[in-house]
């Protein structure tokens, strides 16, 4: 037992020699130790900052589909691009596309598992309040509808479906739009105006996801973004505008009947969604002579969303890495060299009775510094980066906890790997043709 600890604490000696040793070389090559470190300072930083950065606009871009709806199928009406007629005739003609009662019936009494519908029609024209008003469109709806479409009433209340039987004319207006028509009083029981009909105001919704972003982007830069919409009874908009929409543009005008402008359909299993989406796009064929549908199922974007975001990160990766082998071979190369300088060192310690593990050792120790002190600093200014980009650019980014973890790990390994050669190299050499290298 005393033979074993005496052989543990010389072995620990000899270790704690060859870590002195190692500190005092790198020590006396300062310059030459912080410039062999960058390249792995260089390479973990661009590993946590990339995958951060990846992460994060992964992260927005499945949270925006995840908002519509990962079991809502969204039918939405395409006006078609071929004309049957030109110039002023055309325009005279009113022209009808899109969706209708038909279709949504159809659906429902026969694709399995159609568990809600929201129809709604737009009408795009101007929304006033007294002298102000705003370029938006007015959305005929269902009471359901911010459930269905994760939108939040953030004051005040939606309308009921005892106010869509009745054909109220109440409204609820979107965050923009209220802050638009009434910058310094409460919209909450005022009226506005579209066209001729005049709308009194219940309740205030938030943006749709997909642009609120961009309005609060355009508060800086002073311009308007989208999202002017009011909903009502879709019922009150069908009583107040007719079934066929006309708009005036420069002396003639335009006419459209669209039934519907879009439809969101909710399924009741998730895993039924992709074969509902199959049997509604086979209705649609069925009943439409042309394409004036466009058809979105966000389960199916969500998992093309989450397959990007894997080869993404792969890429990410990959130039990570590469920046990860210059800094490996650059330690390699300094190593290399620092054995030819130490040449003689290296004879005089195997004359005095080092052994070739001794050296092995010794340089192996000094590369696992380097590299283990670059990629300390690598954690900090990789952890550091994404955060400053979030606080100046108001950009999402997302430091998974792995990602320094297995930086640091892989900046270790590459000192090993790259210090191996070096350090057998140098325990390699003749003692004598050492210890007459000059």
């Amino acid at each position: 037992m005393n033979a074993l600890t005496l052989i543990r604490e010389f072995s620990l000696f000899r270790l704690k020699q060859s870590v002195i040793l190692g500190v005092k070389s790198l020590w006396m090559h300062k310059l030459r130790s912080i410039l062999t470190a960058m390249g792995i300072v260089f390479g973990v930083c661009s590993v946590i900052a990339m995958l951060a950065i990846g992460e994060g606009a992964s992260y927005e871009a499945q949270q925006q589909i995840k908002d519509l709806g990962s079991q809502n199928i969204i039918l939405e009406s395409v006006k078609p691009t071929s004309k049957t007629a030109g110039g002023d005739q055309q325009r005279s003609t009113i022209l009808e596309y899109g969706l209708t009662y038909k279709d949504i019936s159809q659906i429902r009494a026969t694709v399995p598992g159609v568990e809600v519908t929201i129809p709604s029609r737009d009408v795009k024209d101007f929304i006033w309040n007294e002298e102000r008003n705003v370029d938006g469109a007015a959305v005929g709806t269902v009471p359901w509808f911010p459930e269905m479409r994760n939108r939040k009433v953030l004051e005040g209340r939606f309308f009921s479906e005892l106010e869509m039987s009745m054909r109220a004319p109440v409204c609820v207006l979107s965050k923009s739009l209220a802050r638009e028509l009434f910058p310094l009083s409460e919209p909450i029981g005022d009226t506005v105006r579209i066209h001729t009909s005049y709308l009194r105001v219940i309740g205030v919704i938030d943006d749709d996801p997909a642009v609120a972003a961009a309005n609060e982007e355009s508060e800086g830069s002073g311009e308007k973004g989208d999202g002017m919409e009011m909903m009502i009874p879709i019922s009150t908009l069908e009583d107040h505008f007719g079934e066929v929409l006309i708009k005036y543009r420069s002396g003639s005008f335009e006419a459209e009947k669209v039934e519907l402008h879009d439809v969101t359909i909710r399924i009741d299993d998730p895993d039924r969604v992709m074969s509902a989406s199959l049997a509604i796009r086979h209705i649609l064929e069925r009943n439409h002579k042309q394409v004036d549908y466009r058809m979105t199922v966000p389960l199916d974007l969500l998992r093309r969303a989450e397959r990007t975001k894997q080869i993404f990160n792969i890429v990410l990766g990959s130039i990570a890495a590469i920046s990860l082998l210059v800094g490996g071979i650059g330690i390699m190369n300094i190593m290399l060299a620092t054995v030819t300088e130490r040449t003689r060192e290296i004879g005089i310690r195997r004359a005095l009775g080092a052994k070739k593990k001794d050296i092995v050792i010794q340089f192996l120790i000094e590369t696992v510094m380097l590299s283990g002190a670059g990629g300390l600093i690598g954690v900090a200014l990789g952890l550091a980066i994404p955060i400053t980009i979030t606080h100046f650019a108001n950009m999402v980014t997302i430091i998974e906890f792995w990602a320094p973890a297995l930086a640091f790990t892989i900046s270790v390994v590459t000192g090993v790997l790259f210090g191996i050669y070096p350090a057998f190299r140098a325990a390699g050499m003749n003692p004598v043709e050492a210890l007459r290298h000059e």
